[in-house]
């Protein structure tokens, strides 16, 4: 299952080097690993119970669970963690309903406004939106759709000290027909719409898919990135030897670059989970 198959089964219901210290408000900190914040993503590990992922995560070294729906939230700070990306809203729809054209735009924008304060009372920093698809819209027309609608949500995102992150995806094996599918067209959108509170959603496993050259780019781009997603190329599987990714090499230019945002392992994985995970979290460690 992947994640579209995922939210169309209704979202949360289809289911050690430490270097620093992480804890939400009020829950006592623990080591967390390396010089990158760590996460997971709820819906690739959906075979754990949450409450036994939020554990293991924390002993392995993470700061956060990631890609949760608002009630989950809370649940994750008894653990000293916190939900690092949020859904605004669980539909089925979610990935092909965008920015990109602005029918959607008062439903999106009724969705954020609602999901950014709640957002800000939980701890989680970060919400997440998409472009959508194409349905014959032009990249000119999308990217000042996009800027156009995105502007009205960011002076609540501000307001409240949340990021909205706009996901890149791969047109070319998940997501037929996505519009955001390059960086490039991601960045022109952040550029347009100026706000430090809307960035990109960069996908390692979406991006090295449509366009490679991940380490430059980041480079590159880093400025309109405030989250990541991880992912073995091809498959979306574990991030270790058996795919075409040197997710060592990326972590660490991720590090030096600064990068303090959250980088979430977004893989499906093919033996145990939490081994996998934990195997992910060693790689990223740097």
């Amino acid at each position: 299952m992947d994640r579209r198959e995922w939210l169309k089964a209704g979202g949360a219901a289809a289911l050690g080097t430490a270097l620093g210290t992480v804890a939400p408000a009020g829950v006592t900190a623990r080591p967390v690993a390396g010089r990158l914040k760590q996460s997971v993503c709820r819906w690739a590990f959906g075979g754990v119970a949450l409450p036994e992922l939020c554990k293991a995560g924390a002993a392995m070294g993470l700061a956060a669970i990631d890609l949760l729906q608002p009630a989950d939230w809370e649940r994750v700070r008894e653990f000293g963690l916190v939900c690092s990306l949020g859904y605004p809203a669980d539909r089925k729809d979610f990935i092909a309903l965008g920015f990109n054209d602005p029918a959607h735009h008062a439903q999106l924008l009724g969705e954020l406004e609602t999901a950014i304060p709640l957002a800000a009372r939980r701890g989680v920093p970060n919400v997440i939106t998409m472009f959508g698809n194409r349905a014959g819209i032009a990249d000119a027309d999308g990217i000042a759709a996009c800027i156009e609608g995105l502007r009205q949500v960011a002076p609540v995102a501000e307001s409240h000290g949340v990021t909205v992150c706009v996901e890149l995806l791969n047109s070319k094996v998940d997501h037929p027909d996505y519009q955001g599918d390059h960086t490039a067209f991601g960045v022109r959108v952040i550029d347009g719409v100026g706000s430090p509170r809307v960035k990109l959603l960069y996908d390692i496993y979406h991006m090295q898919i449509m366009e490679g050259d991940i380490i430059h780019t980041l480079r590159d781009s880093i400025a309109h990135i405030g989250h990541i997603h991880t992912g073995g190329v091809p498959g979306r599987h574990e991030i270790d030897e058996t795919q075409e990714l040197n997710y060592r090499a990326v972590a660490r230019a991720l590090a030096d670059l600064g990068f303090a945002g959250f980088v979430a392992h977004e893989f499906v994985p093919t033996a145990d989970p939490l081994t996998s995970l934990r195997g992910a979290v060693a790689t990223c460690t740097v």
